[in-house]
């Protein structure tokens, strides 16, 4: 890990930039908070998906310029707990919460206070390279970014349909506190690295990624409820392959059995 704060003090150039990617990623989350304060629901779940969108480019350009560092990471969670963990939840409060402000507040809390805790045992946990889910290709939990996507999907379903039940705010605190409790769960969810394609199938995935990306543009909601659907379907997916490697894990000679938590040996 390179050092980005020498002891003479600032940023080293090579660092810039992916900081500069990711307090753009904590500007686009505060704006969305502000687009909610007047109202303006579309643009505030779109300042969200801006800051995913950063938040997942910031680290691979960290990691192309060989600027990878302490400060940069503490940035990040800084950041990802505003975008997607204050803001889903006060722009959800804002929108349908508000109409019942006991539950819907502890709802709200509940989804942000999960946040900052899946980020703080993220950042806990990113000097143990041997954690198991990390070392097999799998991740512990629903990313931030992806928990805030998910979140939302009351809110596409109310933009493309008008419908009013998706807005009803007991169902939107249920859907609140579930993706809480995904967000910190123990769940092995499927990482990018084990969605890699083989080499023969790398044409269709551009294919798809073009039709995603031309969806986003012309049909932004129907894509993102068609996203959302995807990765809840993957979920189950996610637990039975890593299931199956816990098993082949436990056959492998020398495995002490019952060994799999966080200080199981990889």
């Amino acid at each position: 890990m390179s050092d980005a704060l020498p002891q003479r003090g600032g940023l080293t150039l090579r660092a810039l930039v992916p900081n500069a990617i990711t307090a753009a990623a904590l500007c686009a989350g505060l704006t969305g908070i502000r687009f909610a304060i007047t109202d303006d629901f579309e643009k505030a779940v779109l300042a969200i998906v801006i800051a995913g969108m950063l938040d997942g480019i910031d680290g691979r350009i960290a990691r192309l310029l060989k600027a990878q560092s302490r400060f940069g990471a503490e940035l990040d969670s800084l950041a990802d707990n505003v975008s997607f963990g204050v803001a889903p939840a006060l722009i959800l409060f804002l929108w349908s919460l508000e109409e019942l402000p006991r539950l819907g507040w502890f709802a709200a809390l509940a989804y942000a206070v999960a946040c900052a805790l899946r980020l703080a045992r993220f950042n806990a946990r990113i000097d143990l390279p041997e954690e198991p889910r990390k070392t097999a290709g799998f991740l512990t939990g629903v990313p931030a970014p992806v928990g805030a996507g998910l979140v939302f999907l009351p809110l596409y379903i109310w933009f493309v349909s008008g419908e009013e039940l998706a807005r009803d705010p007991r169902l939107v605190s249920v859907w609140l506190v579930a993706m809480a409790f995904l967000m910190i769960s123990s769940v092995a969810t499927l990482s990018w690295g084990k969605l890699r394609p083989r080499r023969s199938r790398r044409l269709e995935v551009l294919l798809v990624f073009g039709l995603v990306a031309a969806g986003l543009i012309a049909e932004p909601w129907w894509t993102l409820i068609g996203i959302c659907a995807v990765y809840l379907t993957m979920l189950p997916i996610g637990m039975l392959s890593y299931g199956r490697v816990r098993r082949l894990r436990s056959a492998m000679p020398g495995a002490a059995p019952g060994l799999d938590g966080p200080d199981a040996p990889a």
